[in-house]
């Protein structure tokens, strides 16, 4: 990453690495076929009352949710499962003015993983089953996590899902430790004392999440302190996105440079480089699929690299920041260093990473170190706004102690030739003259007449070229030289003649 920042650091006004979108999963001991038969049997219910056991259990799940709502003075609504259910609440919180506590309780009909029981030959058996039941979110400001909804499952097994935003959380940091910023949705256009910022940013993977989590799914499961009292769910992470945004000036600043990234990380990027910034390598033993993946969205473009169930997202945030992402959505693909079991002994190493929350560390290492390895590799991309501008600025006319020079068109076939015959590699070392230019452009005659005319005619290209700052007088001679700033914009208009021009017409044809 420090490659690219000191490459572009005249347009750069800060960086930051945090955590985005965090999906965090709960499951009870019960959540499989054998833990199910055995929570029934110490409840001392038969398979045959199955249904009779658990349905009543679902309308206490939903009446609590009521019941809390009501007491908070807080809304329930019950939407279609396509309904943008976080646009609703967080325009609930808006109108209302909520900044902390219960925003409000949504419910909506949604496929689950539940049981049934299906008839066997000497007794009914329990099996796993794919139905639809009643979900229920509840929507939140969170004290510590900002913004955040629980979704619960109403049928067994009960299954919990926490869902909060790394900015949102990180936000409520600052605010406490009184750092300024600028928000723009889940980004910082701005922050007061960025290294302040992340070093906060650094301390969420190490925040007391157990303890969060369980007071959480204590507010939103009843039974928890009734019919499974005993029981504590087992969190795992179900996604993960770390995102390393790079801050802007403003948004003209990001335009231009924007779009060669796009292009080149979609056209340059190959399978290997992908694993190589997620930090694997492509040997005969990789099965997985690699893709890259560019989409144009509103208001700009996105590009992904897939590898697997994970992948590198690369797009802009209103324009002014930067966003380069890792997603995680598998970690059994990266390693982590634990205790674990070889040959028979437990020993020290790097083995597969899992899911649990206590592994969140990790994945902030993983992802940030592959936000950078992509951004180095990215510091290649030179942004052409300068060129732009120079282009601009050259095809201007401007004013010569009194007079209007015209400028010059890189589409004018006899203005490019120009620029060759300036450039040619013969005149690097010691210079050009009017002869030179003449004879390169094919205007060498042995008519006195015609000889005059063209000298007169190229001495006048060559002041234009003078006083827009493309050349420069050698002293003590009657020879030329192409300024360092002739090199970069001849030279451009020239590909850009040659190739833009040429694909633009050949596609509009």
């Amino acid at each position: 990453m420090k490659d690219f920042v000191d490459k572009h650091a005249d347009k750069i006004i800060g960086t930051l690495s945090c955590f985005d979108r965090v999906i965090v999963k709960g499951h009870l001991p019960f959540s499989h076929v054998a833990g199910m038969e055995a929570f029934l049997y110490s409840k001392n219910v038969l398979r045959k009352d199955f249904k009779t056991f658990v349905l009543p259990q679902a309308e206490r799940l939903k009446a609590h949710a009521k019941q809390l709502a009501a007491s908070e003075g807080r809304s329930y609504e019950h939407h279609g499962s396509r309904m943008r259910k976080e646009q609703r609440a967080r325009a609930i919180a808006r109108d209302q003015g909520i900044n902390e506590g219960l925003v409000c309780v949504f419910s909506a009909v949604e496929p689950c993983r539940t049981f049934a029981v299906v008839p066997a030959k000497t007794r009914p058996r329990l099996i796993s089953a794919n139905r639809k039941c009643l979900f229920l979110y509840f929507y939140f400001i969170h004290s510590k996590l900002g913004f955040c909804h629980v979704r619960i499952q109403t049928w067994f097994p009960f299954s919990i899902q926490v869902y909060f935003n790394g900015h949102d959380w990180l936000a409520r940091q600052m605010d406490q430790h009184g750092i300024r910023y600028r928000r723009l949705d889940n980004a910082f256009g701005w922050i007061e004392h960025p290294e302040r910022a992340q070093q906060l940013a650094d301390q969420l993977p190490c925040d007391k999440w157990l303890s969060i989590l369980h007071e959480l799914a204590r507010m939103v499961n009843p039974l928890l302190d009734e019919l499974l009292k005993g029981f504590e769910y087992y969190w795992v992470i179900d996604q993960s996105e770390y995102a390393t945004d790079i801050q802007f000036k403003d948004p003209k600043a990001l335009e231009s440079l924007y779009a060669r990234l796009l292009r080149h990380a979609t056209l340059c990027f190959t399978a290997e480089d992908v694993l190589r910034f997620l930090g694997k390598r492509l040997t005969s033993l990789f099965t997985g699929e690699v893709l890259n993946d560019c989409k144009k969205r509103w208001p700009g473009a996105r590009v992904k690299h897939r590898m697997k169930e994970n992948w590198l997202k690369m797009y802009d945030k209103h324009g002014s920041v930067l966003r380069i992402e890792t997603v995680i959505n598998h970690p059994y693909d990266f390693k982590i260093r634990r205790m674990g079991k070889r040959n028979g002994q437990r020993v020290l190493g790097w083995y597969p990473m899992a899911k649990r929350v206590a592994n969140l560390y990790r994945y902030a290492e993983v992802s940030r170190t592959s936000n950078q390895r992509y951004l180095n590799a990215l510091a290649v991309v030179d942004d052409p706004a300068p060129a732009y501008r120079s282009l601009r600025r050259m095809a201007e006319p401007v004013r010569y102690r009194g007079r209007q020079v015209a400028g010059f068109n890189p589409a004018a076939e006899s203005h490019v030739a120009l620029f060759r015959a300036v450039l040619r590699g013969d005149h690097t070392i010691r210079g050009f003259r009017n002869g030179d230019v003449r004879k390169a452009l094919g205007l060498s005659s042995r008519n006195p007449e015609h000889r005059r005319r063209a000298s007169a005619k190229v001495s006048r290209l060559l002041k234009r070229l003078h006083i827009h700052g493309q050349i420069a007088k050698i002293p003590r001679s009657r020879r030329w030289r192409v300024t360092k700033m002739g090199y970069a914009f001849m030279s451009f208009a020239i590909r850009l003649h040659d190739e833009q021009f040429a694909q633009g017409l050949a596609m509009a044809a």
